[in-house]
């Protein structure tokens, strides 16, 4: 899942997608209000993680933007401002949560959880092709009754596929949407592990080609 930071503080914002990366999150980073819209309207995320006091356009106005453009992306602000005056001011504005500074990891962490159960509320919860489920959630994947031991990349890139249903991701668009766009790796590193991927679901019973290749365009699920 691809997830948007908009925060000026630059060592916060450095701590903050290390440990969002560590939990197989896709982090973009920036580090004003004005470039945080922009790039709000140019990628697809799952949740756009905001500060209050930001340059060129604070939070709270980078918030009634999106919200009066349609953006429906769940919003969670954070702000040193512990006061019941300024989360009103934050949750008016069309943010879903608000966190207090110093951010706390685990409860940052738990905060993103849930803002993303709710809003798949009403979309299946379980992701599933043939005897394969994963479960975006709990982070449990299966195959028949076999339990699959997955990195956070591996269960990131096997939920991109499910997501995907026929469609053929080539590396580069696997490689957008799954790595930091300032970092990204080479397609060899896809085919990595693509291939580790495939081991470990055919350990679990799955065929050697359920993640199948499309000769010359990419891979996807195999029906």
């Amino acid at each position: 899942m691809r997830l948007l930071l908009v925060e000026d503080d630059f060592r916060l914002a450095e701590v903050v997608a290390e440990a969002l990366s560590d939990y197989g999150y896709v982090v973009d980073v920036v580090s004003d209000g004005e470039t945080g819209l922009e790039q709000a309207r140019l990628a697809e995320y799952s949740i756009i993680l905001t500060d209050v006091m930001l340059p060129k356009l604070d939070g709270i106005g980078l918030c009634q933007r999106l919200r009066s453009s349609g953006c429906q992306v769940p919003i969670l602000m954070m702000t040193a401002r512990d006061t019941s005056t300024d989360k009103v001011i934050g949750l008016d504005a069309g943010a879903d949560d608000y966190l207090v500074k110093p951010v706390d990891l685990p409860e940052l962490l738990a905060r993103i959880r849930a803002l993303l159960r709710r809003g798949s509320v009403t979309s299946t919860p379980v992701l599933a092709c043939g005897d394969l489920r994963l479960n975006p959630s709990t982070y449990d994947v299966t195959y028949g009754s076999k339990s699959l031991d997955l990195t956070p990349k591996e269960f990131s890139m096997l939920e991109l596929f499910l997501r995907s249903g026929r469609r053929v991701l080539s590396r580069q668009a696997i490689i957008g949407h799954l790595w930091d766009s300032e970092d990204p790796p080479s397609e060899e590193s896809v085919k990595a592990h693509i291939k580790t991927l495939r081991q470990k679901l055919k350990l679990a019973g799955a065929s050697e080609d359920l993640v199948e290749t499309v000769r010359g365009i990419g891979y996807r699920l195999k029906e």
